[in-house]
Order: C-alpha cells, then structure tokens, then sequence
C-alpha cells in the first residue's frame, strides 16, 4: 500500500467539478484508492463519496493506493492536487 498525504490547494475545496476529475482519473486505475480526512473515508472512484467528505481549502488529506498500478495512481493523483484541478484561485 502506498499513502500520501496532500493539501487542498484550490479556493472552492472539492465541489462538483474537481470530484469529476478526481473519480474519472482514479477510475482509470485498477488499484484501490482511499481518500480520508479526519475519520472520513471515500472510495475515490465514487463521485458521491468523494463529495461527502466535504473537502474544503487548506484541508489536509490523506490519499491510499493498493494494488496493480498504485504509483501511476499516486502520481496522477498527487498531480491533479498540485495544480489545484486546473483553477486559477
């Protein structure tokens, strides 16, 4: 299993659009992937989950990869946190 831990960059935390980019990227993996924050857990391929833990700026998350192709998973991932799902503030 591979762990990260990632910051929520962009402004607005993970509303609608960023939930859609994250779950179709994680669903491209076979791997499992967690997303926690707090006591929180989702499964990242499901956009519904992924809402549900109510990510806001600055929240600090931890991100779990298990299975065939975690580190590709991990870093496609951890590059969608680092530029903030594509938005400006």
């Amino acid at each position: 299993m591979l762990v990260k831990t990632v910051t929520v960059q962009n402004q607005l935390g993970i509303h609608a659009r960023p939930a859609a980019l994250l779950t179709k990227t994680a669903n491209l993996f076979e791997c499992a992937i967690r997303i926690k924050k707090g006591t929180k857990c989702a499964d990242a391929k499901s956009i519904l989950a992924v809402m549900t833990l109510g990510a806001k700026h600055n929240d600090v998350l931890r991100l779990e990869f298990e299975g065939i192709n975690e580190i590709a998973a991990c870093d496609a991932i951890t590059a969608l946190f680092d530029s903030r799902f594509g938005e400006e503030d």
